[in-house]
């Protein structure tokens, strides 16, 4: 097996906090967050198996979280349509923005984290200054026709996909705004780690690998089935391989490096999680080869077999 691939499960926590929406690693790696359906938001050492804390302030369901750079605090979203910013060592609620007319889907700090962003169903992003006492948005772009499913921010740019099937990439040096439409709903979208390419996958079974200025498709992964559930991609910590998560319990790797014209990408390996349906979230280790996963009330910690790390 690669050693780029993680292959082996090491631990599987049972989160308690009903259905994990979302995991996200935090800036080093040390720790990641896991977003309930319980209403709330929980800090883990997932190496060790260890809870931190946890954190309450949302009425509903919780969607999405992010670690700020210093990873003093937390941004979560939900489907009680606001935006929490959380104070990691006292576990408060520090800021709650409310201005979105429906469910808050994703949520990004800013790479100084001093901006919260946040996309919605109801089709905008908004812009929140976390400097400030005044809980307006700073901005709000309203170009997507549809609900906003997914954010990416890197220094100067904004990434977003909508269920309306488009990506739009908004350059905040120059102003302007860039859409590719991919034709069906758009259920995640990131930056590659070099920033040159987006990764965009679709809810008609489809991942592709988009040049970013130009936005021409360099590639297509399938073999992965996402049709009914946003169903988050990815990147592994070298930009070899693209990962997705998968409806039938299954989670992908594929080569992103491998040169096919005109073709579909094979699968090189997949992972199956007994007695689940649905593998919906994943998050990648910033420096080392270990992937989290999250189905249903649980998260699976995987990472390359020793043979792999030694040879």
């Amino acid at each position: 097996m690669r050693n780029d691939i993680p292959s082996t499960l090491t631990r599987t926590i049972v989160c308690k906090q009903g259905a994990v929406r979302a995991v996200r690693f935090n800036g080093d790696g040390n720790y990641c967050i896991t977003c309930g359906s319980d209403k709330s938001v929980k800090l883990w050492n997932p190496h060790r198996e260890v809870l931190l804390k946890t954190y309450s302030g949302h009425g509903y369901e919780v969607l999405d979280a992010q670690a700020s750079c210093d990873n003093s605090q937390i941004c979560s979203c939900g489907m009680d349509k606001s935006v929490v910013v959380f104070d990691v060592a006292t576990g408060n609620a520090v800021r709650k923005y409310r201005g979105h007319a429906g469910t808050v889907n994703c949520v990004k700090f800013n790479e100084e984290s001093t901006l919260v962003l946040s996309g919605s169903v109801d089709g905008t992003i908004r812009t929140w200054d976390c400097r400030t006492r005044k809980m307006d948005p700073i901005q709000i772009l309203d170009e997507a026709t549809d609900s906003v499913t997914s954010l990416q921010v890197s220094d100067y740019e904004i990434l977003s996909g909508s269920a309306d099937g488009c990506i739009r990439r908004y350059d905040l040096r120059n102003g302007k705004m860039f859409v590719d439409f991919i034709g069906k709903s758009v259920s995640s979208t990131s930056f590659t780690r070099d920033g040159q390419c987006v990764l965009t996958s679709t809810m008609d079974d489809s991942i592709k690998l988009m040049d970013k200025d130009t936005g021409e498709m360099l590639n297509e992964f399938k073999g992965h089935q996402n049709h009914d559930y946003k169903i988050d991609n990815c990147l592994n910590r070298e930009d070899t391989c693209v990962v997705s998560g998968s409806e039938d319990g299954y989670v992908y790797f594929w080569d992103l490096v491998e040169v096919i014209i005109i073709c579909v990408a094979k699968v090189i390996h997949k992972m199956q999680h007994e007695g689940h349906k649905v593998v919906h979230s994943l998050t990648f280790h910033p420096t080392e080869t270990c992937l989290i996963t999250a189905a249903a009330d649980k998260i699976y910690v995987w990472r390359s077999s020793p043979a792999s790390e030694d040879g």
